[in-house]
């Protein structure tokens, strides 16, 4: 075999060869795989799905003013554009997978450029008498390194496919993960989802709608505040830009995982959706130094809109308790498709963390009231430092000094 980098590994084995130049220049992700894949798990392999029930989406649309006047009174923030709502898309499953994928491309591609970089060091070819061994060992180990990188694209392509069908399949709307979306104007909902919690929890239908409406809008509008968008947007990208690749990660986890299951089609699920297993993706010491500052910005935003939803939906629906504490158990105990996905983008949504930002948000208004705590979104750097998410009073007392 050349010692030549730059050579096709697999040029003299025709079939390897031939898929070799299939899939370069692909890039570093195969989004038609993604998209198959994805549409696939959402309808359990049918590839088809019925169109919304149509009073459904009369039912969320008729309730969407109602909830959108009082988010906007009681945070003062905007929805949509000017007086106006987003624009409300009532989804099916697969139509919410198409826009989704859409929405974090920018987010995955980047993943994936990070996992496919190439500066990574392998090791020198051995020395002494055990050398024709040692040759023989990194020809073999050349050859399985250009294998993960030549299929990587599409196993990257079916592991985010994966991923997000399943998130599909329980997500309410755009926002159980609170990252900002595109495009700024619009609001999905998955009304099968809505209406199939509410039956698995002994809820009303149209309280159940009301509640995630309230919930949507009010993540919309936070997560809209450009400054707010800016940050989140910039520490993510940052998070991922911090992978680094191990082009042994794939040989070496299949030798060493456990499926715990004999079923192939759960061995299939467990493998596509555990980054762990399929992208090598842990984090780096980067990341790590990261990541409170992530966690932080993220905590204090989910605190700020439970604390909202809690009082809009009592002042809307004499309650909601009973709905808070279903969807925010559901959320902290999530499946671990969804903690892979937070895995990837940074995210922690663990009960600690929940935790901290709720708590952040009872001692902002306890000191200087819904009014204090709407200062997160006033101005650019508002938002708290690991320190001050964990003592409100801190992060009080800078935007203070910040007004005089």
């Amino acid at each position: 075999m050349s010692n030549n980098p730059d050579e096709q590994p697999f040029a003299g084995i025709p079939l390897f060869g031939d898929l070799a130049k299939a899939m370069a220049g692909q890039g570093p992700l195969q989004w038609d795989v993604a998209r198959q894949v994805a549409i696939s798990t959402a309808t359990n392999g049918t590839n088809t799905e019925a169109n919304v029930d149509p009073t459904s989406r009369v039912s969320l649309e008729q309730l969407a003013p109602i909830a959108d006047m009082h988010v906007r009174n009681y945070t003062g923030l905007i929805t949509g554009t000017g007086t106006s709502l987003p624009n409300i898309v009532v989804t099916n499953h697969s139509t919410w997978v198409h826009h989704t994928l859409e929405s974090y491309k920018p987010l995955f591609t980047q993943l994936a450029a990070a996992l496919n970089n190439p500066s990574v060091e392998t090791p020198e070819p051995g020395n002494g008498l055990d050398r024709g061994i040692d040759n023989e060992t990194d020809q073999i180990a050349a050859m399985m390194s250009s294998l993960n990188k030549m299929m990587a694209p599409a196993m990257m392509g079916m592991s985010i496919g994966s991923m997000i069908g399943q998130l599909s399949l329980r997500a309410f709307g755009q926002y159980d993960l609170p990252i900002p979306r595109e495009p700024k104007n619009q609001l999905l909902l998955v009304a099968s989802n809505v209406e199939q919690f509410a039956t698995d929890w002994s809820i009303a239908v149209d309280d159940m709608r009301m509640w995630v409406l309230i919930h949507e809008l009010t993540s919309h509008a936070v997560l809209s505040v450009d400054h707010v968008r800016d940050a989140i947007n910039q520490q993510i990208s940052t998070y991922i830009a911090g992978f680094r690749p191990n082009p042994n990660a794939l040989m070496e986890r299949l030798t060493t995982m456990d499926l715990g299951t004999s079923d192939p089609m759960a061995m299939m699920q467990k493998f596509l959706t555990d980054p762990t297993i399929i992208l090598g993706a842990v984090r780096s010491p980067e990341q790590e130094r990261q990541a409170p500052v992530l966690d932080a910005m993220i905590a204090a935003v989910v605190g700020y809109i439970d604390h909202s939803v809690d009082a809009i939906s009592a002042l809307v629906l004499g309650g909601g308790e009973q709905i808070a504490e279903a969807v925010r158990r559901r959320r902290v105990e999530s499946a671990p498709h969804d903690s892979f996905v937070e895995q990837l983008l940074g995210l922690r949504l663990t009960r600690q963390q929940v935790e901290r930002g709720h708590a952040f948000a009872a001692g902002v208004t306890e000191r200087a009231g819904h009014d204090g705590l709407s200062q997160l979104f006033t101005r650019a750097g508002n938002l708290p430092t690991p320190n001050e998410l964990d003592a409100p009073g801190l992060w009080l007392a800078r935007i203070e000094l910040q007004d005089k």
